[in-house]
């Protein structure tokens, strides 16, 4: 680590949120002669790459820079009086909470944006493109670098244009019904928060967050906690997206281009999961632990729902949407950060915290895998893809076929590091040892053993054993689409598929490396969130 005066990171926070507003802007504005390069689309592409390139680079020097000796202390924080008869302030800050999501949000944006200069999706004008991808980029980022009520909700609320956007006009198949489901769902979620935040707000005199976590609930009778809970919760759970509300999310997914998909999965709805965290628990604690077991109930059938919905997709003949079938994947997943956040435990929301990170990485893989399956095959249909050939199907020789006669994508044998990757992702996604998944969701499994003590735990420990049989259905589906897509034989003279091409390695590398390493060294994460999450079940007193 190295050290950096506290000036300058408060500058770097600024930066990384701020930047890409401004690059988006000039995204819009025609490029100065000499940097045009080939065409005008290509300059605008190249300056999505750099802005994000320049904000990437910014997060890493912050967290080499981040005291990791103190993660449960707010560094490189800001605090500017905004609009005082309101006592709103623009207030960034970061600790071992925020950090890796800050991080992680400038990784696939980056990502997301040097695989759109060599395979742009098919839309309009590449410059819309990019700015909101850029516009994108920094409500995010302040969502996860404001410590004010009233500018969370304002960044919560900045990402849903560009998003609406993106899959509107770059999408595919049913995209217009989509992203009108999309911006909807979160809008009316988003109304019911933001009565909440003012609730809070104005009965405890502040919105600084900071100010409200050390307060503990103490400002806030039980019934003012009770009401702000489930008001907030309800726009929390349906960005996250939690059981029942969750009907947006395969829809938006199957539409969305690969990247709208990517930082969908792998940024927006970890929004959700993180407001949760940052406001809920240690703001409203009373109210909170009113609701825990109810919002573990609504995570272990979200968990066992998504599971039965990817099994049903899998089946021969259902013609299953592979992008379809990871939206509902997450669904299962972001039941497991649910459950682990509902214990009220410091092992729960590790687990949940990291289960957030491990979902970012495998499941924007996972789409980007897909994005180029779809653009080798023409399709992402799972029947397709595993398509029996006429004269080996049962129907025509009158026995049954061994799996290993499909053909269709047949990606070990036409494209065997396309296949290679897309297994890793799926095994990632599985919760296999050694892989980033795998901790997260032991860890929720494990804080459901022993819950906070005012929960019942004979309840918790039904919901433990509910998530571990979904632990089981989730290798069920993720196997199955493994050996449906991926092995089977290639006939002699069938045409092989363009392999994993250079650009493509480049975006998908680092996230494969960060999945290992997350994997084998769960401390360097779990070292930065716990003592955060110490403080915040304690209100700030240790």
């Amino acid at each position: 680590m190295i050290d950096i005066s506290e000036s300058v990171m408060q500058f770097l926070l600024a930066f990384i949120v701020v930047v890409p507003l401004i690059g988006a802007l000039a995204a819009l504005l025609p490029a100065p002669p000499g940097l045009k390069g080939k065409s005008p689309e290509q300059a605008v592409l190249r300056h999505g790459v750099t802005v994000t390139g320049a904000v990437l680079i910014a997060a890493i020097v912050l967290a080499l820079g981040f005291d990791h000796d103190h993660p449960s202390k707010m560094q490189a924080t800001t605090d500017i009086s905004w609009i005082p008869a309101l006592d709103v302030r623009i207030h960034l800050g970061m600790d071992g909470i925020s950090l890796p999501l800050l991080v992680l949000t400038a990784l696939l944006t980056f990502l997301c944006a040097l695989y759109s200069y060599f395979k742009l999706p098919a839309g309009p004008s590449p410059k819309a493109f990019v700015a909101l991808l850029l516009v994108l980029e920094s409500g995010t980022l302040a969502t996860f670098a404001v410590l004010d009520l009233l500018l969370f909700f304002l960044a919560f609320e900045m990402v849903l244009i560009p998003m609406y956007f993106l899959i509107a006009r770059w999408g595919g198949e049913g995209r217009t019904r989509a992203a009108w489901r999309f911006i909807l769902f979160t809008l009316l979620g988003s109304v019911v928060m933001l009565l909440g935040l003012l609730l809070i707000g104005l009965k405890a005199g502040t919105f600084d967050m900071v100010a409200l976590a050390t307060d503990n609930g103490r400002s806030l009778t039980t019934s003012v906690q009770v009401i702000a809970v489930l008001a907030i919760g309800i726009g929390l759970a349906v960005k996250t997206p939690m059981w029942p509300l969750h009907s947006w999310l395969p829809d938006a997914h199957t539409a969305a281009p690969t990247v709208g998909s990517v930082l969908l999965a792998g940024v927006l709805l970890k929004m959700g999961t993180y407001g949760f965290v940052r406001i809920l628990l240690p703001v409203a604690p009373a109210g909170f632990h009113t609701f825990a077991p109810y919002l573990a109930a609504f995570a272990v059938v979200g968990i066992i729902y998504g599971s039965l919905a990817c099994l049903a997709l899998t089946k021969r003949g259902a013609k299953g949407d592979l992008k379809r079938l990871i939206a509902y994947s997450s669904v299962g997943h972001m039941g497991f950060v649910l459950l682990g956040i509902a214990t009220t435990t410091p092992t729960g929301v590790n687990g949940a915290l990291f289960a957030n990170i491990a979902h970012g990485l495998i499941t924007g893989l996972l789409f980007f895998l897909v994005g180029a399956l779809k653009d080798r095959t023409g399709t992402t249909d799972l029947d397709t893809l595993s398509l029996t050939p006429p004269d080996h199907h049962p129907a025509t020789s009158g026995s049954a076929v061994p799996d290993h006669s499909e053909t269709g994508a047949a990606l070990y044998g036409k494209a065997p590091r396309l296949g290679g990757l897309l297994a890793f992702a799926a095994v990632a996604s599985l919760g296999l040892p050694g892989l980033a998944g795998f901790w997260g969701e032991m860890l929720a499994m494990f804080a459901a053993f022993k819950p906070a003590a005012d929960l019942s735990r004979p309840a918790f420990l039904t919901f433990m054993a509910i998530a571990a049989f979904g632990t089981l259905l989730t290798a069920a589906y993720m196997l199955i689409v493994v050996r449906r897509v991926c092995m089977g034989a290639v006939p002699q003279g069938a045409p092989k598929l363009a392999d994993v091409h250079t650009y493509e390695f480049a975006a998908w590398t680092p996230l494969v490396v960060l999945t290992v390493v997350a994997g084998l060294w769960p401390r360097a994460l779990l070292g930065l969130t716990d003592p955060a999450v110490q403080q915040l079940l304690t209100g700030g007193t240790r």
